[in-house]
């Protein structure tokens, strides 16, 4: 049986997460954007509602939101609202997914409670580096073993949320002859005076987000911080990625809505040639368009989310989603500053904002090119 019929608890999340995106992100997002300073009142007013941590099942004090197409369906909505916001909000999920998805349960009872007390906390996730980041296989930094301690040293870079995190996980290289079976994924808590923050990027688009490097210098964490014990975390990497391609996805599809929303008002306002230019052929196809590719965008992240909450085997199914979602975003968006026009290419308005958000959807949680490579491969083999 197919239903695309949302249930009422899933309802319920996306009337949350549209009615918080619209009252309390939409009206501040221009202004956080210029500053590119982290909205930590909007944080915490989203973590008081219990956005930033309902993905978290209950035992762990979560709001224990059942299933990624959930996540996804209230990723959209915050997305709608300012994806660079929208970024910090879910910042904890960065690290959450890995110690759910390799953690000991020792280990979830011991770290996931951090993100679900009182105080919004953040998490980040320390997998790209400067010469490695799809292909985790290239991963530089190393993790030694001393004693009942890890010590690891290197550079991650382009870290959402690094350095002023609560809790980072870090992916890091025990032994580079053994490639992907020596990768392995650490904990690092707050405080750890191994771990610095380095460069702070100044970033073209989501700029209410923190983006930093993330120094490791003789990092000393306890062997009780190695998620899962001696196993190999490349397994759990990529089924961290698997999960949150469509999540991701999905953000992007938020922001089309946006640029496609707003541009469709204005061109039912704005008259040129004595009507409306929403009813010139040129602008109505457009704006067509734009819709079509917004609704099968989201059918295709629905069906990958879908398919991850009943664990079906969704890598090639998440990419697909990933990559045809990112890449519309980019399209509609643009096409959004066109239908504006000039005023669309001005500051004073949001639309040239969606279209600098839209574009990082094309790079992070891996590139277009790196999604059409995974696809490829799937369908007629290693290229």
């Amino acid at each position: 049986m197919i239903d695309f019929a949302p249930s009422e608890e899933q309802k319920l999340l996306v009337q949350t997460a549209h009615e918080f995106a619209e009252r309390e992100m939409r009206p501040v997002a221009l202004e956080y954007d210029k500053k590119a300073e982290v909205p930590w009142d909007i944080i915490a007013k989203a973590h008081k509602l219990g956005l930033t941590n309902a993905y978290i099942p209950e035992k762990y004090g979560g709001g224990g939101m059942v299933g990624t197409l959930s996540w996804a369906m209230v990723m959209e909505e915050l997305n709608w609202g300012c994806a660079g916001m929208a970024t910090g909000l879910i910042g904890g999920g960065l690290a959450v997914l890995p110690i759910l998805y390799m953690g000991t349960e020792e280990q979830k009872e011991r770290f996931l409670p951090i993100f679900t007390d009182s105080k919004p906390r953040l998490g980040a996730l320390g997998l790209t580096e400067p010469g490695a980041g799809s292909d985790v296989r290239a991963i530089a930094t190393r993790a030694e073993k001393e004693g009942d301690e890890w010590v690891l040293n290197g550079t991650k870079r382009f870290i959402t949320n690094g350095g002023i995190s609560d809790i980072h996980v870090i992916f890091a290289q025990t032994d580079p002859d053994l490639g992907y079976f020596g990768i392995r994924a650490y904990v690092v808590e707050k405080d750890n005076p191994g771990l610095k923050m380095g460069k702070v990027e100044d970033k073209m688009g989501i700029r209410a987000s923190h983006t930093a490097e993330v120094i490791l210098d003789d990092c000393r964490v306890p062997d009780g911080n190695l998620l899962g014990g001696e196993k190999t975390s490349w397994v759990g990497a990529m089924k961290t990625l698997e999960m949150s391609r469509p999540v991701v996805a999905s953000g992007s599809i938020g922001v089309a809505r946006a640029a496609y929303e707003f541009a469709l008002d204005y061109a039912r306002e704005r008259k040129a040639f004595g009507k409306p230019i929403a009813m010139h052929q040129a602008i109505a196809f457009m704006l067509a368009d734009m819709k079509t590719a917004i609704e099968a965008a989201r059918l295709l992240v629905w069906k990958a989310a879908w398919m991850a909450d009943n664990e079906i085997p969704a890598n090639k199914d998440a990419a697909i989603a990933k990559l045809f979602a990112a890449d519309m975003a980019m399209k509609v968006t643009t096409d959004a500053v066109q239908i504006v026009g000039g005023s669309g290419y001005m500051k004073d308005l949001p639309v040239e904002k969606w279209m600098r958000d839209a574009k990082v959807f094309q790079i992070w949680e891996g590139t277009s090119q790196i999604q059409r490579l995974v696809i490829s491969r799937d369908e007629v083999g290693e290229l």
